[in-house]
């Protein structure tokens, strides 16, 4: 790839992959329902395929056509998309790859890039970054939701800087090599995994629930809480999480459950149920 300025060769530059990131930031501003981020995705792209087709504007109209069809991913990896693309188009435009090829590889690379996006950054670090924002909260800490902020956002703008320039460079090869290894499901299914265990760690340390009826008489007084404890500690957190669950899953308001959860937490506490 070149790394020159020139703006009068039809060359992709470090600038141009430059103004992708910027424009990935808009991703979700004109998403819909029929074709999702088509839009946003064309006018990412749209500087390089004005410049790679500077001399044919029919092959400029018929690129910007190509690319408000359906398209939708995990946004961070869309300037990953849109340098693989821009490399293609370049070759689209030479006359060394038929113009449909680009319609597909999109379509091919939705599914699995969408997969270990969310599973990367809404499952595992979205959680991980929520887990230390609020536990320092909790302890009167003010650099809370900065730490949130931080923690979340820069992997995810370094994502959407290096992924441009990245999928330029690598084009189609690094993908098809990857998916035949079966790399990309080894990334999603680890880490899945490591959502799920910071999930089941923010389920017991964050969530304070106990009962402390107490039975039996003299020494040998007990509370149900610490039968509870003895058999598997955080059992009533880990109920609570499974009732939230099936209550999502069933698709019930959030601000519905959150109100519940504040009704029952208020008469448990009256009435000594819960403490």
């Amino acid at each position: 790839m070149t790394t020159s300025n020139d703006t009068s060769s039809n060359k992709i530059t470090k600038r141009d992959l430059k103004s992708v990131f910027f424009r990935s930031l808009t991703m979700e501003y004109s998403w819909n329902y029929p074709k999702q981020m088509s839009i946003p995705f064309c006018m990412m792209l749209t500087p390089l395929l004005k410049k790679i087709y500077r001399d044919d504007p029919e092959g400029y109209a018929a690129a910007l056509t190509r690319h408000l069809e359906f398209f939708n991913i995990t946004m961070y990896f869309a300037p990953f998309v849109g340098g693989v693309v821009a490399s293609m188009e370049e070759r689209v435009a030479k006359g060394e790859m038929e113009p449909e090829t680009i319609s597909s590889v999109k379509a091919a690379l939705m599914g699995p890039l969408s997969g270990i996006g969310d599973s990367l950054f809404l499952g595992t670090l979205r959680v991980i970054a929520a887990a230390v924002g609020v536990g320092l909260s909790l302890a009167g800490n003010p650099l809370g939701p900065i730490a949130f902020l931080a923690i979340y956002n820069i992997p995810a703008f370094l994502t959407r800087i290096i992924g441009a320039q990245k999928g330029y460079e690598l084009g189609v090869s690094f993908l098809t090599a990857a998916q035949e290894s079966g790399l990309m499901n080894k990334v999603i299914h680890a880490a899945g995994i490591v959502g799920i265990m910071v999930l089941g760690a923010m389920t017991v340390s964050m969530t304070s629930v106990s009962i402390p009826i107490e039975f039996g008489s003299g020494e040998s007084v007990q509370t149900i809480q610490s039968v509870l404890d003895s058999i598997m500690p955080g059992t009533l957190a880990l109920i609570a999480l499974v009732l939230y669950y099936a209550a999502l899953a069933k698709k019930a308001n959030p601000m519905l459950l959150i109100v519940i959860t504040m009704i029952v937490g208020i008469l448990g506490a009256f009435t000594g149920v819960l403490a």
